[in-house]
């Protein structure tokens, strides 16, 4: 399938729709502490998006039963939020939302520290934001899509870290999942060209230990093999003639 080239009025719609999702990140951001359950902060996080006039791109998605996918540790993704599950000083939480506004989604993902947490957890969320801010230097339009997924990998490796590989980054628009996946290690051939007005969500999506994961028995958690801690950062990104545009980033964070 082609990839698609948005046009003005789309890319409007995905900036205001990436406005809103920086803005309920923002707002999950202040509430991340010891002794909330991952189910309340999905309950507030979907609160937040319809109070926007928003609708959750998670929600009922391939049967998925909630808004914000909260993966606690070695939950690398598409953790889903329980009573059951509170979260304590030391640990550290993946919140993964989408919105979609007036037909357009945005995706976008953060790490937060739970409390006090281990250098070894603090450098691997900074080492897997900072993966992002490598790749993006090459979503430009005339550079090819797997310079994006090397630069991610490479930054992450160097650390000696697990580079997810059964999990990749994605196109985004009217559909959550467009062409085309984007792995986040270096591939043999270039990929595509980029072009003006592609938009896509770029996620880094790094492990400690291993790259390899398994999934849990809900068959949606996603989880590393050796128990090892995983990290995960996210944004929907506008290719420009220029400098990348990310659409999901506050302009104060940018």
């Amino acid at each position: 399938m082609p990839v698609s080239i948005k046009s003005e009025r789309e890319i409007e719609l995905m900036r205001k729709a990436g406005e809103i999702l920086a803005k309920t990140h923002e707002e999950l951001g202040k509430i991340i502490r010891p002794g909330i359950s991952t189910y309340e902060i999905d309950r507030i996080g979907e609160e937040i998006i319809r109070s926007y006039d928003c609708i959750p791109s998670f929600l009922n998605y391939n049967g998925y039963p909630t808004s914000i996918c909260v993966s606690v540790n070695e939950e690398v993704v598409h953790g889903i939020p329980s009573k059951k599950r509170i979260l304590k000083e030391g640990d550290i939480v993946s919140l993964d939302a989408g919105v979609i506004y007036k037909g357009y989604h945005s995706d976008a993902a953060r790490t937060h520290a739970v409390g006090e947490i281990s250098e070894e957890a603090t450098k691997l969320i900074e080492v897997t934001k900072q993966a992002f801010y490598e790749g993006i230097k090459y979503a430009k339009e005339g550079h090819h899509l797997h310079e994006i997924s090397a630069a991610i990998g490479n930054y992450a490796e160097s650390f000696g870290y697990g580079v997810v590989r059964d999990l990749v980054g994605h196109g985004i628009g009217k559909k959550l999942h467009e062409e085309p996946q984007i792995p986040n290690f270096a591939q043999k051939r270039r990929g595509l060209k980029l072009q003006a007005g592609m938009t896509l969500a770029i996620e880094p999506m790094i492990n400690i230990g291993t790259y390899e994961v398994y999934w849990l028995d809900d068959d949606w958690t996603v989880v590393t093999e050796d128990d090892s801690l995983s990290a995960h950062y996210e944004n929907t990104v506008l290719i420009t003639k220029g400098e990348p545009e990310i659409l999901s980033l506050s302009p104060s964070v940018k």
